[in-house]
Order: structure tokens, then C-alpha cells, then sequence
């Protein structure tokens, strides 16, 4: 390759790095603050020493400019909230007199304040902290955090650049307040907000900061002539002040499309664009808006979303295309590694062979520096890492892991019969009630309850060996029949198991299935102190033997109750792995569907009446641009009545979902043809019930009384307030009384609490139905 002024000017950055730690000291950390085993000093401590830790690995690494202000105890977007002062009324008090404790009440509430609603980071299973804003907000700069971590990165001797939510997308983001009037736009507050955003600027600036970078990847979705006009009008304001820092825009996950040509013209002095994946069309979008003469491009190039190695002489072309288009040309990750785990070197178990096609966080950063190095230095400085990382992608695409002959004949074989129910809702639905007797307003919870101190230490003693199988069973088989005496004596009518054997919704299917691989250490973060381990689908799905019949069947034994049958759905699957990049999401979508399949036939078989195939992903996974919506709904909604349809009339579907924008997807809702559907209703105070009723929905719902990502018990009152106000979107014959999600993050103590008020709400307005 021939180096160009642009191209000897290259250096690698990041837009941000996992937050937790190699052994997920963060979250320890935090959990223990909120337990009063850990001070606040002591949090700090361990908070600073983390990004210490990473600063410096990513500078050895050979990193350039390093990202600040990225690191969060909770979540960015909250950051951002105490950043332009927009605390809700309620949490005021709580901030004023202690910022760490009134902070965490946002994100957690308290029990007299609930906290700020929470939904999914764009396409991502991350979740944020929705903003609430009015008419009557009133910001503030604080930009305290920001500087402090910037001053940490330059004191460690780094070229650090502080990373903000930039004012668009924050807006685009927020929602209003509970208390804001109808129809009322938080966009409209952004020459409020403005100047607030300017002073933080000249906070970073006066700290040290030569460029600050501005996220705004809402602007890869579709946006209104009006949204575009604030994009030209805040950066207008923001590029035009004269006591600030270089400012760089980034955005990813998609295509920037009419918002390219628009920040292409924005006094700014760069722009961060993703290349990967849909985003690739920023190459052409950014040739026909010009280019960016005189500016600065980061070039993200390296997938921050998945964790296949990457091509780097595709890279390099794409590079290479790039350097004709911009001043100057920097290389990173198409988005913040928080989306990968941390190191794949640490996954001891996994086959060699497919840990060389695996790159994390540290060898996405690797492999940007070789990037930026084979740009400045030509390919002739990085040949031994081309020649390898051909080598890796040669041995990927010829392995017989990836492809099984029978999976993909049954695949081809379906037809449209197998993912229809045999029989209409109204038939199956009168089916359901002979077979079941349930009372009007039945209760239920979601599938899990909580995964005690006991269950962990118990598996990780079977792990290392300090009990055996039997002895681990009899620990399961134990806690399950105290899930189920506890439930009967709480008076709930369609029960569960409890889920006490598995470790996660999705990585417990995968590990029973052929073609996904389980990672032991591959933690991200999905919110606050919630983190999961996506599995990696690396070849083709099929089920060698049931999953969950055994317990399911053992649960019914102890009880006269529907016992529901728990299995998570193959859009799920997909959204919280690590899906192969090798063939359509589709395809793989049918795999997991036939094999769930025949888990659903084997369930009921087994006498299970009632069986929940969870989707809690499937708006997460809706394509951020409206053209790709009709495409994946059909595939997706296909694949939830392919794993569902091959069931009696009586036996009743459920399904269920959570934290996501529903509004836009109730027509594929419906299209799940599910007998019922539970929703995540408490934070956003019965909004899906009204959009159900809106679309007309047919079939019987069950929107969450109780929120169960806060701690907060909600009592008598509050709970048989929401359902009365279920009740006034969906008739009482079609309405379901349970939680928002599952239970495995919640104690003992506010399960009992909640539950039993769950069940006396349901009571006492059936006792109300029936008087009036």
C-alpha cells in the first residue's frame, strides 16, 4: 500500500471500553455500596483503579487517543441527565442531600420515588435510563465527572478524549415527564439546553481537552425535516463558540443516510462513522455529500457489536477507499466495545481452533492498531498479522462446525403449514378454559424466581467438584418444591418452577444445543449491574435431546396447578448471542425455531398445559431504518409460530417481553398468534395496554403490575391502581395479573412481599367486578 499525507497521520482510538473489570470488580463493587458492605470512598477507589487499568492497557496496546468519560456506575445516558441537571422532581431531594445515593435512586427508585424508566440502547440488549423532561425542566451544567476523569487520563500522561451524549440524540431520547401535557416534545428544549452543553465544553476545554466527542446515533434512524433542522441548528451553535474544544460527531449502528450531508456541513471538525455491517453505505453516503475536506474522520472499521475476527484486508480497502475523503483518517471499532466482552484469551475452554476466528475487546483493539499501522506504514509493516488473520478466516469458512447437512435439509422442507395453529384463537381460547378452569384476572409470574446465594454456591460447587451430580440435583429439586409451596400458599394460579437450575434465559438453551458455544468469562454488560454472557452461534442448530421436560414434569408432580413449560425464543436466542455473520439472521432464526420446536411437542407430551416461549428481544432486534421493518418482522414472527404451532388447540402459548418501544410492533405482536402475551408495563405506567387496545388486540395480555428491576416493594394500593388501570384498555375476560420480567434479580423478602400483594390486587378488583 502507498502512504499519503493522510494515511502517515493515522492513529487508532476507541469510542469506549467494557466498564466491568476483568472479573467484574464493578459490579461487586456496587452491589456491595447498595448492601452497606462497601463505602463510598471505597467505590470510588475501585471505580478509578478500573479505568487506570484500562487506560494504560489501551495506550500499551498502541491506542493513540484514548476515551474519557465513558465509564459509568449505572449507565451513560443517566450520566448525562446529572450532566445538563435534569433530575426528576421526585429524586431531587434524594440528590441534593447525597449525589452517589440520589443517583442510584434514579436508576433503582426507592420506595417512595420509582425510578426513571429504562428500555433498550437502540438495536443493542444494553439498556439506558430514559430521560424525563418538560415544559418546566430546568438544566444546569455539572460537569464534574466529565473533567475529573478527563484529568485522571492526563495525569496518567494520555492523549484522552472526554466521550458525550451528544444534545440531539439526548433529546430524541427522553421522553416527557409524567406531569408534561399532551403531546409535548423534548426536542423542543434544545435551545434550552444548548448553552448548558457549552459551558460543559468550556469546563473540558479549560481542563485540558484538545477535542470532545459528541454522540449521536439516533441520527442513523429516520428522521423528520424538523429533527434535521435542530442537527443544523445545535451545531451550529456548539461549532460556532470560540472558547471550546475540537469537537468530533460519531455515530454508529447504521447508515447516517439524509443526516450525513447534513453533519458533513456542520462547523464541527470531525466526524466518527461506522463502516460495518448496513453502516458500510456511510462509504458512498460520504463520497456523494463531498467528503470531508478539511476535517478529521474515525473510521470505524471493526465490528463493535460481534466478535468474529475481522478482515483486515477488507478493512484496509475500505481504508484505503476513505483516504481520498478526509483530511485525516483515523481508524477504531464501529461503536464502543461495552457491547463485547473483555479478552477471549481467558476462554480456557473453548476449542483452539475456534478461539483463533474470536476477537473481544482487547484483540478488536489489537487489531484496530494493526489497522491504523498498516495505513500510515503500508501493508508490508503488518504482513505477519495479515498473513495470519487470512489464515484464521480460511479455517472458519472451511469447517465442518458450521455446516450440518440434516439441519439444512429440515430447514428447507418447512412450509407455511407448520407455522400456522391449527385452530383459530377464539376456538382455542374456549379449549383452554374447559381444560384449565382459571378465574377472571389470573396471576402468574414470568418464569424465574430469585437465584439465591445458595444456587450460585451450589453450582459453582458442582463446577469444581465439590458435589456431584446427585448432590446438585437434590439442591435443585429442593428449592424448586419450595418455589412451588410457596406459590400455592400466595394463592397464584398458573405457576413456574422457578428456573433454579438455569444460569441464564439464553445461555442455558445454548449450552444444550449443537452450535452454539458458552463462554465462562465472556461478560457484557446489559444494565447497571446486570451482566450476561451471550453464547456465540458458530454453526448450524439442531436440539440432541430435551431440554427442560425433566423439571418442568418434576414441578407439575408437586402440584394440581398449571405448571408453565419456560423456553426462550429463537429471535431471543439471536438478539442475546453472538450470531454468525456467515449466513442471513433468517436461516439461523429457522434452526433455533425447529429445534425449540420440538421442545414445545415434548412438553406437551409430558402433560405440560401451559408452555411460554419468551421474546423478549423482538422489538430490540427491529432494524434502526423503517425499510428493513417488514423483512424481519416476517422472519421473526415466522420463527416464533414455527416453534410454537405444532401444539393441541388447548394448549395455551404464552409469550413475553420487556424494556423495549412496543408502540411500532403491535401488528407483529399480533402476528405471534400467542394465546397470551406479558408485557413490561409499570415503569411506563400502562402504556402497552393502550396500545394494544389502540390496534385492537385480540387475544389476552397480562401488562406488569410490578417493576422488578427496583428494589421498591409496591404495595396494595399502587398495584390494584395499575390493574384498574389495565382494565380500562383491555377487558377483564383478556387480562393477565403478573410482574414486569422475571425474579432471579430480586431477593426473598420483596418477592414474598410483592407477590402476595400482586395476588390481593387481583382479588380485591375481582371482588370489584363482581360487585358492580
Amino acid at each position: 500500500m502507498t502512504t499519503t499525507s493522510a494515511a502517515s497521520a493515522a492513529r487508532a482510538t476507541l469510542y469506549g471500553y467494557p466498564r466491568q473489570g476483568q472479573n467484574r470488580e464493578l459490579k461487586k463493587a456496587v452491589e456491595g455500596y447498595w448492601k452497606g458492605r462497601v463505602t463510598a470512598d471505597a467505590l470510588r477507589a475501585t471505580a478509578a483503579e478500573l479505568r487506570r487499568t484500562h487506560w494504560h492497557d489501551l495506550s500499551g496496546t498502541g491506542i493513540h487517543e484514548v476515551p474519557s468519560g465513558d465509564f459509568s456506575y449505572y449507565d451513560h445516558v443517566l450520566d448525562t441527565t446529572v450532566m445538563v441537571g435534569a433530575i426528576p422532581e421526585r429524586h431531587r431531594a434524594a440528590v441534593e442531600e447525597d449525589a452517589l445515593d440520589g443517583y442510584f435512586a434514579m436508576a433503582r427508585g426507592t420506595q417512595d420515588a420509582a425510578p426513571l424508566e429504562m428500555t433498550k440502547w437502540f438495536d443493542t440488549n444494553y439498556h439506558y435510563l430514559v430521560p424525563e423532561l418538560g415544559p418546566d425542566t430546568d438544566f444546569a451544567a455539572d460537569s464534574c465527572k466529565q473533567v475529573a476523569e478527563l484529568g485522571e487520563a492526563l495525569a496518567l500522561g494520555l492523549a484522552a478524549r472526554p466521550v458525550l451524549v451528544g444534545p440531539v440524540t439526548y433529546l430524541l431520547l427522553a421522553k416527557p415527564a409524567p406531569d408534561a401535557p399532551a403531546g409535548f416534545d423534548p426536542l423542543t428544549l434544545l435551545d434550552r439546553l444548548l448553552p448548558v452543553y457549552a459551558e460543559v465544553l468550556a469546563d473540558l476545554r479549560a481542563a485540558g481537552a484538545e477535542w470532545v466527542q459528541l454522540d449521536e446515533p439516533a441520527l442513523v434512524q429516520d428522521r423528520t425535516p424538523a429533527e434535521l433542522a435542530a442537527v443544523v441548528r445545535a451545531y451550529r451553535v456548539l461549532g460556532g463558540l470560540t472558547d471550546r474544544p475540537r469537537l468530533l460527531v460519531a455515530s454508529y449502528f447504521d447508515r447516517l443516510g439524509e443526516a450525513l450531508p447534513v453533519l458533513a456541513k456542520a462547523p464541527v471538525d470531525g466526524l466518527a462513522l461506522d463502516f460495518t455491517g448496513p453502516a458500510a453505505a456511510n462509504l458512498e453516503g460520504l463520497a456523494a455529500a463531498g467528503g470531508l475536506p478539511g476535517k478529521r474522520l474515525v473510521a470505524g472499521v471493526v465490528d463493535g457489536r460481534n466478535i468474529w475476527v475481522n478482515d483486515l484486508e477488507r478493512s484496509l480497502s475500505t481504508l484505503g477507499t476513505l483516504l481520498g475523503l478526509a483530511d485525516r483518517v483515523d481508524v477504531s471499532p464501529s461503536c464502543s466495545l461495552l457491547h463485547v466482552p473483555l479478552d477471549a484469551t481467558a476462554e480456557k475452554d473453548v476449542d483452539p481452533q475456534i478461539l483463533r476466528w474470536l476477537a473481544f475487546a482487547r484483540q478488536k483493539t489489537a487489531e484496530t492498531v494493526t489497522l491504523a499501522t498498516g495505513l500510515s506504514q503500508g501493508t508490508d509493516a503488518i504482513a505477519g498479522r495479515l498473513a495470519a488473520n487470512r489464515a484464521a478466516l480460511a479455517s472458519r469458512t472451511g469447517s465442518p462446525i458450521a455446516r450440518d447437512p440434516a439441519v439444512r435439509s429440515r430447514t428447507a422442507a418447512v412450509t407455511d403449514t407448520d407455522t400456522r395453529r391449527s385452530q383459530p384463537y377464539a376456538e382455542r381460547a374456549a379449549a383452554q378454559r374447559a381444560l384449565l378452569g382459571l378465574p377472571l384476572l389470573p396471576t402468574t409470574t414470568i418464569g424465574s424466581f430469585p437465584q439465591t446465594a445458595a444456587l450460585r454456591t451450589a453450582r459453582a460447587d458442582l463446577r469444581a467438584g465439590r458435589i456431584d451430580a446427585d448432590g446438585y440435583e437434590n439442591r435443585i429439586r429442593t428449592e424448586i418444591q419450595q418455589v412451588i409451596a410457596f406459590q400455592e400458599k400466595a394463592g397464584l394460579d398458573v405457576l413456574v418452577h422457578g428456573e433454579p437450575e438455569r444460569n441464564d434465559m439464553v445461555q442455558y438453551f445454548a449450552e444444550r444445543l449443537d452450535g452454539f458455544l458458552a463462554t465462562r468469562h465472556g461478560w457484557v454488560q446489559s444494565y447497571g449491574t446486570r451482566y450476561v454472557r451471550p453464547p456465540i452461534l458458530a454453526g448450524d442448530i439442531s436440539r440432541p435431546e430435551p431440554m427442560t421436560v425433566r423439571w418442568t414434569s418434576y414441578a407439575q408432580s408437586l402440584t394440581g396447578k398449571p405448571v408453565k413449560g419456560m423456553l426462550t425464543g429463537p429471535v431471543t436466542m439471536l438478539a442475546w448471542s453472538f450470531v454468525r455473520d456467515d449466513q442471513p439472521l433468517a436461516d439461523t432464526a429457522r434452526q433455533v425455531a425447529l429445534a425449540l420446536r420440538d421442545e414445545v411437542r415434548d412438553l406437551e407430551a409430558a402433560g405440560t398445559a401451559v408452555i411460554q416461549v419468551d421474546e423478549p428481544a423482538l422489538r430490540e432486534t427491529l432494524p434502526l431504518r423503517v425499510a428493513g421493518h417488514a423483512a424481519y418482522l416476517a422472519w421473526a414472527t415466522e420463527a416464533f409460530r414455527l416453534a410454537t404451532s405444532g401444539v393441541r388447540p388447548d394448549t395455551q402459548v404464552h409469550t413475553h417481553m420487556c424494556y423495549a418501544e412496543f408502540g411500532d410492533i403491535v401488528q407483529a405482536i399480533d402476528d405471534l398468534d400467542a394465546d397470551v402475551i406479558s408485557l413490561e408495563a409499570a415503569r411506563s405506567h400502562m402504556q402497552v395496554a393502550r396500545e394494544l387496545a389502540a390496534h385492537g388486540y385480540p387475544r389476552a395480555a397480562g401488562p406488569g403490575l410490578w417493576d422488578i428491576h427496583s428494589p421498591r416493594v409496591p404495595d396494595l394500593a399502587e398495584t390494584a391502581g395499575l390493574l384498574r388501570t389495565g382494565l380500562e384498555a383491555i377487558p377483564a375476560g383478556r387480562l393477565w395479573v403478573n410482574p414486569d420480567c422475571g425474579l432471579k434479580t430480586r431477593g426473598w423478602p420483596e418477592t414474598r412481599a410483592s407477590l402476595e400483594n400482586l395476588v390481593a390486587a387481583a382479588r380485591t378488583v375481582r371482588a370489584e367486578i363482581d360487585a358492580s
